[in-house]
């Protein structure tokens, strides 16, 4: 009578993933043995006889070098030179410059660096691609290396200044200062911040009449008189008053800040965001007219 005995159940486990292992006999458990070590022989005897047969060889490289080899096509190249549809010249293509990587139009760098700064000095924030077709802007960080430092570090400030609301915001009216100023009361009347110091130059200001501070007098009866009896107490803001009427130069009348026109049409727009009309001082419409020439 057969004894029945459990072979190692790790083994079986891995070897036909049962879940169960069931009993086995001796001599059935020597056959499998047998078994197993007559299919290796001849498995171990096949490869040799692979390995010495120089036909089998050559068939085998054969295979293998017939292979098909995959080629992978170069991209395109880019032009060495490309047309500026600023000043309509070749230029070479290490000399052209786009403004966002979602843009697909570029121009080359001079261009790119007049365009960019005539638009700061007009106080512009956000600068569109120059195609009158594209919606994309010019990002800073892209031109960033292109553009003069004190250029660019105004229109850090241009685009600072812009995330503040005009109501929200005043400016220094002494003209060696000009700062910007956040006023506290953000969405309350702002309507009675009068007296106000400035934090960069520390001196006392009306934040209404726009003016050194009117000691004594109410902004009211200051606006009535002019406001001129104040600045004629100050020699130099008199003589500022002088050269501007010389220079023919243009006051805000939301800011009092004095603008200078160097060329262009008569369409300012003020750093504070006003817009108005250079020849007359007034503010600028869409069908505005103005037959003032300076």
């Amino acid at each position: 009578m057969d004894l029945d005995v459990l072979v190692d159940e790790s083994y079986f486990s891995a070897l036909f993933d049962y879940d169960e292992v069931f009993p086995i006999s001796d001599v059935n458990y020597a056959s499998e043995l047998h078994l197993q070590e007559a299919l290796f022989s001849s498995l171990i005897a096949s490869a040799a006889k692979i390995n010495n047969h120089p036909q089998i060889q050559r068939s085998f490289t054969t295979v293998i070098k017939q292979e098909p080899v995959v080629k992978i096509e170069n991209e395109p190249l880019e032009p060495s030179r490309r047309l500026c549809m600023i000043c309509m010249d070749e230029k070479p293509s290490s000399d052209m410059f786009r403004g966002s990587v979602t843009c697909t139009h570029a121009y080359c760098t001079q261009c790119t660096i007049r365009y960019v700064a005539n638009k700061i000095k007009e106080n512009s924030a956000k600068i569109k691609c120059p195609d009158v077709d594209c919606t994309r802007s010019i990002e800073p960080y892209m031109c960033r290396d292109l553009i003069p430092k004190d250029v660019f570090e105004r229109w850090e400030k241009i685009l600072c200044e812009s995330l503040i609301s005009s109501w929200d915001k005043l400016y220094c009216p002494f003209k060696d200062c000009s700062s910007v100023m956040i006023l506290d009361d953000v969405g309350g009347n702002n309507a009675n911040v009068t007296q106000t110091e400035c934090p960069s130059c520390h001196r006392m200001f009306c934040a209404q009449c726009k003016v050194a501070w009117h000691v004594g007098v109410g902004c009211e009866e200051f606006q009535r008189n002019g406001n001129t009896k104040k600045k004629s107490s100050d020699e130099e803001d008199a003589l500022l008053v002088q050269m501007a009427t010389n220079k023919q130069w243009r006051r805000c009348s939301s800011c009092k800040f004095y603008v200078e026109k160097v060329d262009g049409c008569m369409h300012i727009k003020c750093r504070c965001g006003f817009q108005f009309c250079y020849g007359c001082g007034s503010v600028w419409a869409s069908n505005h007219a103005c037959q003032i020439r300076t």
